[in-house]
């Protein structure tokens, strides 16, 4: 946390050196809630709707009510942009299932906790950013669907946590974690993207990959571009043998990738990928601009 970090707690601003919430809430004990991360830029949040309605569904998912409606919500991330010091950042949004006695069953919490925070995050410095990360495929499997569908963004982070590990102690900058079936889900963070003979193909949500606000940004900004893109089964052979491969995700925005397992890619950052990361800035440049 910075010191500049801000925080809306169910409908009140204060500094993020003064939030805190209950011990007892389910969020903490059980990771029982679900979340969104928005960037905004120039003082806008981008994507927001898509964000709210990707928590929205979350929520429903696991039958946790959202106790503002999408209007209070949007209006929240508007004070706390304008609390905030620096005109782009970061916001996590919260809603946990909210305090209650110890033991697994939530229906005793009756007033789920929406928490907004507003901070800087770097996933990579900017060396990193230029010279691509290493990633690893993790031993660590992505959870199936019949156990927590990758669909749901939930507090529930273990699994990632887990797999982000295995790629410090290998000395690795991410990891790549892949479903019961072998198949690529998506980094720890991220969803992933290969490119080979200018076509891009990235993991489709059923075999675990999260619906990505900016992985759709950078689907239809490729396909615009005259780039087809193909959602389908990948496997680590895939990325192995790529011309290019990069990472996507709102914390992340676009990340070059330079090794796979220890497996240098022929190029990074590589063409298409710079293609597609200055069409992306220029669509947040105009979709977060005054007025």
């Amino acid at each position: 946390m910075s010191e500049r970090a801000q925080c809306w707690i169910n409908g009140r601003l204060m500094p993020g050196s003064e939030a805190s919430i209950s011990v007892f809430d389910h969020g903490l004990l059980y990771g029982d809630g679900v979340f969104e991360g928005i960037r905004f830029y120039q003082g806008k949040a981008f994507r927001l709707q898509e964000h709210l309605q990707r928590l929205m569904d979350s929520a429903a998912a696991i039958r946790l009510t959202v106790p503002y409606p999408q209007e209070a919500l949007i209006q929240a991330v508007a004070d706390i942009i304008a609390a905030f010091a620096e005109p782009e950042g970061y916001i996590r949004l919260i809603v946990t299932r909210g305090a209650g006695p110890l033991g697994l069953n939530p229906e005793p919490c009756t007033h789920p906790n929406v928490i907004l925070i507003a901070d800087c995050l770097s996933m990579i410095d900017e060396r990193q950013r230029r010279q691509g990360v290493r990633l690893i495929v993790a031993s660590t499997r992505r959870l199936p669907a019949d156990g927590l569908d990758g669909r749901i963004k939930s507090l529930n982070y273990l699994n990632n946590v887990l797999a982000r590990m295995e790629a410090s102690q290998a000395g690795a900058d991410e990891a790549v974690l892949l479903n019961r079936n072998g198949y690529v889900a998506e980094g720890s963070a991220e969803n992933i993207f290969t490119v080979r003979n200018n076509h891009l193909f990235t993991p489709q949500p059923t075999d675990g990959a999260l619906q990505g606000v900016t992985r759709g940004v950078v689907m239809a900004l490729a396909a615009g571009d005259g780039l087809p893109v193909t959602a389908c089964a990948l496997t680590p052979y895939d990325l192995y043998t790529a011309d290019e491969c990069f990472l996507t995700g709102t914390g992340a925005e676009l990340i070059p990738v330079r090794e796979v397992d220890g497996r240098p890619l022929p190029h990074c950052p590589g063409p298409v990928f710079s293609r597609l990361a200055e069409a992306f800035a220029d669509r947040v440049a105009r979709e977060t601009q005054a007025g």
